[in-house]
């Protein structure tokens, strides 16, 4: 089955995804890599994401080919610019900055990509992204040259969110930035979860166990762990279970 497939499938059922953000950048050699690698095996993550707002290091291909030999768990590329894609992944989240008017990351970027890509065998993800407010600068942020959507105005991130199903994106991942000081609030996942169809991917800021279930209970359909597996390993431990659970208790209504 294919990526959008499960995701699709799995959020219609009320089922939900774990996601490891791996960024190339912070990746300092293949032990380090292989830890995490392991950590999320252990404990049945649905995906890799990989990739980041800048990516300075010339090492995505050896990062992808590192988790491809080890596992079986799909990886998909999250680029943040057009030099970000590698063949040897095995889907690719589309992304269009459908919360900012920076036309290079809504339309221009992917001009360049398209025939790229078009040339390889990855799958291909239609996805609109937003950022949300965080409280600080994020590097996606600086780097996109965009605004992101206040973190209270909630109706502002349903529309956004429902014009971009309306354009036939097939997902909406909603970011407060790697390293971000607050996750995208509760309120904001239902409000914006209630007004689509599609799945809904959550990420940036969500560094406790709490964080996790609270965005889960939400709405969100996938969550994305990155920086805070640094600091904290165990938390995918503790996050996974409470996923299998829920998933559990799912399939038996």
């Amino acid at each position: 089955m294919k990526i959008l497939d499960t995701l699709t499938d799995r959020a219609r059922n009320g089922k939900k995804s774990i996601a490891v953000l791996v960024d190339p950048d912070k990746i300092s050699d293949t032990n380090q890599l292989q830890q995490l690698i392991n950590l999320a095996s252990e404990n049945l993550v649905d995906f890799f994401l990989v990739g980041g707002s800048l990516v300075t290091t010339t090492n995505l291909a050896e990062v992808i080919k590192q988790i491809k030999d080890s596992v079986s768990i799909p990886v998909i590329l999250f680029p943040g610019n057009s030099m970000q894609v590698d063949s040897s992944a095995d889907g690719l989240l589309f992304l269009s900055l459908i919360s900012g008017r920076n036309p290079e990351l809504l339309i221009g970027q992917h001009v360049i990509a398209a025939p790229i890509i078009k040339n390889t065998r990855l799958e291909v993800i239609p996805t609109g992204y937003m950022l949300i407010n965080s409280g600080k600068t994020t590097s996606v942020a600086y780097i996109s040259n965009t605004t992101p959507i206040p973190d209270d105005k909630y109706s502002l991130a349903a529309c956004t969110a429902m014009a971009g199903e309306m354009l036939g994106l097939r997902a909406i991942y909603m970011d407060a930035g790697s390293g971000a000081e607050k996750e995208v609030s509760a309120r904001m996942i239902t409000t914006v979860k209630k007004s689509i169809s599609v799945p809904l991917i959550v990420g940036g800021g969500i560094n406790t166990r709490q964080k996790a279930f609270t965005a889960l209970e939400a709405g969100a359909d996938m969550i994305v762990i990155g920086n805070a597996l640094e600091k904290h390993p165990d938390l995918l431990i503790e996050i996974s279970e409470k996923v299998y659970e829920w998933n559990q208790g799912v399939g038996t209504k």
